[in-house]
């Protein structure tokens, strides 16, 4: 049973990395790709787009930062393109694991039914809690040093989790305050910020670009949640999966 349901979280990931790929190119590229030609003072540079915007802004900034030169603007796409729809099925996949797995280990069951708020409660945790202190970063924006910003990232992610989990099964006054406790706490500790904050990035296409990561990751997330439960109900009847 345990390799049913993580089968069926696998293909619900999947399926949501590949339905996730037209939102991105539509809304989320097109400002990463306009954000390039502030690099370096102006001189455009091309960098394979990445989604970073669904795990986490610590992630964003230097992640990656390797830059690629195709030897045309076909290749370049395409190597855009491809790279951008590999993370999305890893990440598909890894989001929907952690769902199905989060629902094994503290028997809260996953279906079509609540599959909407699992995928609320993964974003709220993994995406939306830390922007409220690392906003989504494009390319040639200030950020502070990256192993401290994945280590406030991490502890941020894990009392979220911890926050909602006290909030939503426990019925004690004392537990939900203290729910509530671990939601603010790495907010009141405070993100780690670069010590120069100057940019050369409109502070317009920035907000932009933070609103529309987060929208593209909420949509994701709910997608995720979606079709795992769905996948799980099917998986808990020996249904055969969807195609």
């Amino acid at each position: 049973m345990i390799v049913r349901t993580l089968l069926a979280a696998l293909c619900a990931g999947l399926l949501a990395g590949i339905l996730i790929l037209p939102v991105q190119y539509a809304r989320v590229v097109p400002l990463i790709v306009h954000a390039e030609s502030y690099e370096n003072g102006g001189a455009h540079e091309h960098h394979a787009a990445s989604p970073s915007f669904f795990v986490s802004p610590a992630y964003a900034h230097g992640a990656g930062g390797a830059h690629e030169e195709g030897e045309g603007g076909g290749t370049l796409v395409e190597s855009r393109l491809l790279g951008t729809l590999l993370a999305d099925l890893v990440a598909g996949a890894g989001f929907a694991l952690l769902l199905a797995g989060a629902s094994l280990v503290l028997g809260l069951p996953l279906n079509r039914r609540n599959g909407v708020f699992w995928g609320l409660a993964g974003f709220a945790t993994v995406t939306l809690a830390p922007a409220l202190g690392l906003a989504p970063e494009l390319p040639a924006m200030p950020a502070a040093e990256l192993g401290m910003r994945q280590a406030w990232w991490l502890a941020t992610a894990a009392f979220t989790a911890l926050g909602l989990f006290l909030l939503v099964t426990r019925r004690s006054a004392g537990l939900k305050a203290a729910g509530i406790f671990a939601l603010l706490l790495p907010h009141l500790w405070g993100a780690p910020q670069p010590t120069d904050l100057a940019s050369p990035v409109p502070p317009a296409l920035a907000a932009e670009f933070a609103v529309a990561s987060l929208v593209t990751s909420a949509l994701f997330w709910v997608m995720i949640g979606t079709f795992a439960g769905r996948f799980l109900d099917r998986a808990a009847t020996r249904s055969p999966l969807p195609a």
